[in-house]
This record gives C-alpha cells, sequence and structure tokens, in this order.
C-alpha cells in the first residue's frame, strides 16, 4: 500500500495521475486511485522495480512518495500466516516491514482478513458517540434524537460494512450489540428488554441482514449500469 495524499480535487487528481496507472501496469500490476491516497498490490518480486518508477514519476512531477506512511500487508488464510514472507521491502531508499493490519479509506484491513481489528474500532466508535447523546437523550425530541442516532452510530456501521460480508457470527453479535443498544436508547428501554419488535418498528435490519442488503444493492447496481465501473 502506498499512500500520495493530495489537495488536488477529484477530477484535477485524476487527470494529473492519468500516468501513473500505465507506469503501474507495465510492471503487470493492478491499481486504485483515490484522491486522497493510492493502493496497490502484487507480488513482492516486483514491488520495489514498481515503486522505483513511481518514485520517478513523482520527482518529475514535483510530488514526494512519503515513505513514512507506506504499509505494507500480505494476505493469506490463518492457516498459511507462517507461510508469508516477513522481510522487509524497499520502498525507495527505505525499507518497510510487514503489518498484520493496516488502515486504507476509513477499513481496517487484518492479515487473514478476519476484520475483527475494524469491526473492534467500528464497535468502540459507535459505542463512545452513543454515550455523548444519551447525555442529551432529555433534551431533544425523539425523533430529532432518533435521527442523531442515524447519522453519528448508524452511519459508522453501514461505511464499509460489504467488506464484512462472510464473517463469522461473533463479530456479527459485537456489530448487533450496537444496534440493540442504539434502539434501546430511542425507544428508553431497560438493557434487558427485548429488542426484536422495536428494531422492526425502526425498520432497522439486524447486522448480518444489513451486510447482505448493502452487498445486494452494490450488485444490483453493477448489474445495471448504475455503479462505478471498476465494480
Amino acid at each position: 500500500m502506498l499512500s500520495t495524499h493530495s489537495i488536488l480535487g477529484p477530477i484535477l487528481f485524476v487527470l494529473y495521475t492519468a500516468d501513473l496507472i500505465s507506469i503501474v501496469e507495465q510492471h503487470d500490476f493492478h491499481s486504485h486511485l483515490y484522491a486522497e491516497c493510492t493502493a496497490r498490490a502484487g507480488r513482492r518480486l516486483r514491488l520495489s522495480a514498481c515503486i522505483d518508477d513511481i518514485a520517478s514519476w513523482m520527482t518529475a512531477n514535483q510530488l514526494q512518495l512519503n515513505t513514512s506512511k507506506t504499509d505494507l500487508l500480505w494476505c493469506s488464510t490463518t492457516r498459511r500466516q507462517h507461510q508469508l514472507p516477513c522481510t522487509e521491502l524497499r520502498v525507495g531508499a527505505d525499507f518497510v516491514r510487514p503489518a498484520t493490519n493496516v488502515h486504507d479509506l476509513g477499513t481496517y484491513l487484518h492479515a487473514d482478513l478476519s476484520m475483527r481489528t475494524h469491526v473492534r474500532r467500528t464497535v468502540a466508535g459507535c459505542f463512545a458517540a452513543l454515550r455523548k447523546l444519551r447525555t442529551i437523550r432529555r433534551s431533544v425530541l425523539t425523533s430529532v434524537y432518533q435521527t442523531l442516532i442515524v447519522s453519528l452510530v448508524l452511519s459508522r456501521l453501514d461505511y464499509g460494512n460489504t467488506t464484512l460480508y462472510g464473517i463469522p457470527a461473533n463479530p456479527c453479535r459485537h456489530l448487533q450489540s450496537v444496534l440493540n443498544a442504539a434502539a434501546r436508547s430511542v425507544a428508553g428501554l431497560r438493557r434487558s428488554d427485548h429488542i426484536t419488535e422495536m428494531l422492526a418498528s425502526l425498520h432497522w435490519l439486524r447486522a448480518p441482514e444489513h451486510i447482505q442488503f448493502k452487498l445486494a444493492t452494490l450488485t444490483y447496481r453493477s448489474l445495471h449500469g448504475l455503479a462505478p465501473q471498476y465494480l
């Protein structure tokens, strides 16, 4: 993963970095470019050579390759983690050590793709926001409070949740605990009260169903030409 922060807008960034894609493809890699970072994955033997060419291009275009913000992540199943290379990768004049998890565009990716780091941080952030909102519960209307819950808590669960498809039941229970706590807070229920009917009245899907719905929506849009071309 290579990060190149830019102050350019999305359109200007795409125009400015158009030649960069061809450099990456010359090394038989595929890339996705974003206005705030650039991410790449591929075989280790060609990565350093590819990065050297990218660094040369960046120097020619008055940009700087920031190796201090460069992360390297090798992915595999849990059983094959011991087969992953643990040696450092040369990035320009520096060397980057493989990490167990990286943060990319708001999503935490783990080497075994278990997404446990992402789930843990998401749940912690949701409960932190929920605790702050509870301090104003009696000062606002229920409709206003529900809108705040959706905007500041449930939006955290929704962001990038398609990457959570297929995760084990235990992480899903942690995500569901946020939904349950948020629904109880809106309705003023106790922790021991049943939550199923309240979730239905709020029209909130359960955590696994919400992930499936988001993925189904993206699939529909992709099949009907309503999604970005790379999807």
